[in-house]
């Protein structure tokens, strides 16, 4: 499985410098150029048993961080496939990413209801 790009393990092997997104190397994993390897993981999972005031200020401060990533997309897809089922990947929450999910599952339901019946003839 795909190591979280906030990892504090990876923090030390990411160069200070942006690189944009158009001159990224596209055989490079989308994770390489994620904004949030240069912070904290803890922004980016919550500690047990944490308040919901804290738990809310710090989810800000991580999609904040998101906000300004280059691969914030990416993230967020990774998330949403893998499905991610904890902390802030691609500007959303675990929670956030539960609704996007739900939410393309009945898209998904209403086109295939769609295309159904698109194809039975109509009578007349």
């Amino acid at each position: 499985m795909l190591q979280p790009p906030h990892s504090s393990l990876q923090v030390a092997a990411v160069p200070a410098q942006r690189v944009p997104v158009r001159d990224r190397d596209q055989d490079a994993p989308w994770h390489t150029e994620a904004v949030c390897r240069r912070d904290e993981a803890g922004l980016f999972f919550a500690p047990s048993k944490e308040p919901t005031a804290a738990r809310l200020s710090r989810e800000e401060a991580a999609k904040r961080v998101c906000a300004r990533c280059p691969v914030m997309v990416e993230c967020r897809e990774h998330a949403l496939l893998q499905p991610e089922p904890y902390g802030v990947w691609g500007g959303l929450t675990a929670a956030e990413r539960r609704v996007v999910l739900a939410r393309r599952r009945r898209r998904d339901i209403e086109l295939k209801k769609a295309a159904r019946v698109e194809r039975i003839p109509q009578a007349g």
